[in-house]
C-alpha cells in the first residue's frame, strides 16, 4: 500500500459541531491582529515555528534516569528499533514533541492515531530545520474514570456498536493499571468480527491480552501501528517518574492559595475576553489527587488555614501540609496531577518544546498558563493536532454518487435523506419546484417593500405573512423529496450509511468510531498517510480518502 499525500478537502474548524469560540480563535490565530484577545492565553502563535528552539524549564531531572525509564518500558511494549534510536537522541540532548491521551479500549477513537501522527511529523519537522526533536505519547494511565476508556465504537450497517469490557470492583482506581483478565477475550473476538479480521487483529490480539493492562495493552498497539516512526510511549504513573516530578507536586502543596488564586484570575479573564473556562475552579479545590491506602484515587481538598499551616481532605481524611509532603517523600506514586497541572508535571520531567492537543487540551493550555510560569518559569507552546474524518472506499462511492461532501453530512440523517431526495427529483420536478419557488420569493419581496413604505407596522406584519408562504413552500419541498425517498427507499439508506461513518450520533468520526477500524477498511498505508498530512497547511478539518 502507498501513501496519498493529497489535501482533497480544507474546512474551517467550525465545521465541526460543538467547537468552542476559544478553540475557534486558536486555530484562526495565523491570520488574527496582533491584539486579537486570544493571544493573550497562549506562550506563541501555532503557526509559526519558533518553538522548535525550545525553552529549559527551572525543573528537568536527569537525562539518563530519564532515559533509561523509558528504555525499559518501551523495550516491553515491543517498540522498534526506531524508537531506540530517538531513545539514543533524546539522551544526547535532543528535545521533545509530547501528546497524550487516555487509554481507551482498543485504542480509542481516530482522535488516537491523530495525535500520534502529530507528534510524529512535528518532531520530524524540528529535526529537518535542524533541532533535533523527539516524538513523545503520554498515557493518561492515572485517569480513575473508567467510563470513559472503557469502550470501542465500530460502525456497522445496521448503526454504531460500542463495545466493553467488564473489570469487577474498579471503583475509584488509575484504569492504567487494571488487568483485563479473561473478561476481555468475548470483547476481543467480536472486535475482530466487526474488523473483518483485518491484518490489524493480530496486532490486536497480541496487545489485548488477559495478562495485559488497559495500559500496556493500548501502548503495545500503538506502539505497533507506528513501529516505523519512532514513537515513544510513557506511562508515567511509576514511582521513579513520579520521583521526577515530585518538585511540582511540592510546588503544588506548598503554594495551594496562591496558585488558587491565580487560576481564578485567569479564569475570570476568559471569561471577559469571551471565552470559557475548560476546569471549574472550586474554592476549596486543589491541583492534586491522593490515592487512599485503599488504592483509590481521591481529590485533595483545601480547607482551613493558610500556607503551611493549611488543612487539607482526601475523601473522609484529613491531611496537615506537613503530613502531605513526608507522604510525598516516601510515596510519590501516590499523589497524580489535575488535569490542569498534568502539562506543568509533564514538562518538569521531558524536555518538552511543543504540547500536541485537540480542543479540551488546548484550553487547559489556556487557564493553566500561570502553573507553567509560576512553577517551571516558561510556558509550554501547545499546537492543535490534525483533524481528519477519513472517507473509506464504499462511503466514498455512495458520497460521490450523490455528490455530497462534508458540509452536507454534518446534520441529522433525516436532513441528509431529504437532500437526496430532492437531487433523486426529476429534473422537471426540480425545475418547477424552483421556479415556483424563486417566483414567489420576488413577488413577496415587492409587495412586503411595498407595504413597508406604506406603513412600518403594516410592513412587519407582510413579513410574518411572507414568511409563513415560504414556510409553506419549503414545505412542498419536503414532500416532494419524501415522496422521492418512499419510492427510491435506497437513498434513506445511503443517507443512514454515510452519516453512521462519518458523523455518527451528531459527533466527529474522529471523537467516536474506533481507529482500528479505520485502519482496517484503508486501502493505503494509513500511519504513513497520516503522518505526511499532519503539518497542518490546512489549519482546520481535513477530508481523505482511505
Amino acid at each position: 500500500m502507498s501513501a496519498a499525500t493529497t489535501i482533497e478537502d480544507c474546512y474551517p474548524i467550525t465545521v465541526l459541531p460543538h467547537i468552542s469560540r476559544l478553540f475557534e480563535a486558536f486555530t484562526e490565530m495565523r491570520t488574527a491582529p496582533a491584539d486579537a484577545p486570544v493571544r493573550a492565553f497562549y506562550a506563541s502563535s501555532p503557526f509559526d515555528d519558533r518553538w522548535m528552539q525550545g525553552t529549559t524549564p527551572l525543573l528537568q531531572p536527569e537525562r539518563g534516569a530519564l532515559v533509561d525509564a523509558l528504555v525499559h518500558q518501551n523495550r516491553m511494549w515491543g517498540a522498534g528499533e526506531q524508537t531506540f534510536a530517538n531513545l539514543g537522541r533524546l539522551r544526547d540532548g535532543a528535545r521533545a514533541v509530547v501528546t497524550g491521551q487516555q487509554v481507551g479500549l482498543f485504542g480509542g477513537p481516530l482522535l488516537t492515531l491523530l495525535k500520534a501522527a502529530t507528534v510524529i511529523r512535528k518532531a520530524q519537522l524540528a529535526s529537518e530545520a535542524g533541532v533535533p526533536h523527539v516524538p513523545v505519547f503520554w498515557m493518561a494511565t492515572e485517569d480513575h474514570d473508567l467510563d470513559e476508556v472503557n469502550q470501542a465504537t465500530f460502525v456497522t450497517k445496521a448503526g454504531n456498536e460500542t463495545l466493553r469490557s467488564s473489570f469487577p470492583g474498579h471503583r475509584s482506581r488509575e484504569v492504567g493499571g487494571l488487568a483485563l483478565g479473561e473478561d476481555i477475550l468475548p470483547v476481543l473476538e467480536r472486535a475482530e468480527e466487526l474488523l473483518k479480521y483485518a491484518p490489524v487483529c493480530e496486532l490486536l490480539r497480541s496487545s489485548y491480552t488477559p495478562q495485559a493492562t488497559l495500559a500496556s495493552a493500548f501502548a503495545k498497539l500503538l506502539s505497533g501501528i507506528f513501529h516505523e516512526y519512532g514513537l515513544i510511549v510513557i506511562d508515567a504513573s511509576t514511582r521513579e517518574f513520579h520521583a521526577m516530578g515530585t518538585p511540582v507536586l511540592e510546588y503544588a502543596l506548598k503554594h495551594a492559595d496562591q496558585l488558587h488564586d491565580e487560576l481564578t484570575r485567569k479564569s475570570e479573564e476568559l471569561v471577559a475576553a469571551g471565552f470559557h473556562a475548560q476546569v471549574l475552579v472550586a474554592e476549596n479545590s486543589s491541583l492534586l489527587f491522593l490515592l487512599s491506602e485503599d488504592g483509590d484515587r481521591v481529590p485533595l481538598r483545601r480547607v482551613a488555614g493558610a500556607g503551611t499551616e493549611r488543612g487539607w481532605r482526601a475523601g473522609l481524611r484529613s491531611f496537615t501540609t506537613e503530613e502531605l509532603l513526608a507522604i510525598l517523600v516516601e510515596s510519590p506514586e501516590r499523589f497524580s496531577p489535575n488535569a490542569l497541572l498534568r502539562p506543568v508535571f509533564q514538562d518538569a520531567i521531558l524536555p518538552t518544546s511543543a504540547y500536541i492537543g485537540g480542543p479540551a487540551e488546548i484550553a487547559y493550555f489556556a487557564q493553566s498558563r500561570p502553573l507553567f510560569e509560576q512553577i517551571l518559569g516558561v510556558a509550554t507552546a501547545v499546537l492543535p493536532r490534525l483533524s481528519a474524518t477519513l472517507v473509506e472506499p464504499t462511503i466514498g462511492a455512495v458520497m460521490q454518487q450523490h455528490e455530497v461532501g462534508l458540509r452536507d453530512i454534518v446534520q441529522p440523517v433525516d436532513l441528509l435523506a431529504q437532500k437526496l431526495g430532492a437531487r433523486a427529483m426529476p429534473v422537471e420536478g426540480k425545475r418547477g419546484i424552483a421556479a415556483a419557488g424563486n417566483a414567489l420569493d420576488a413577488e413577496l419581496n415587492e409587495v412586503t417593500l411595498w407595504m413597508t413604505t406604506m406603513d412600518a407596522g403594516l410592513g412587519r406584519s407582510a413579513g410574518v405573512a411572507a414568511s409563513k408562504m415560504r414556510y409553506q413552500m419549503n414545505r412542498l419541498r419536503r414532500l416532494a423529496a419524501n415522496w422521492q425517498l418512499e419510492k427510491e427507499a435506497h437513498l434513506r439508506k445511503h443517507a443512514f450509511a454515510i452519516t453512521t461513518a462519518l458523523f455518527p450520533d451528531g459527533h466527529a468520526q474522529e471523537r467516536l468510531i474506533a481507529g482500528v477500524q479505520l485502519l482496517a477498511q484503508s486501502t493505503v498505508d494509513l500511519p504513513a498517510m497520516l503522518v505526511a498530512n499532519a503539518e497542518q497547511e490546512c489549519p482546520g478539518h481535513r477530508v481523505f480518502s482511505i
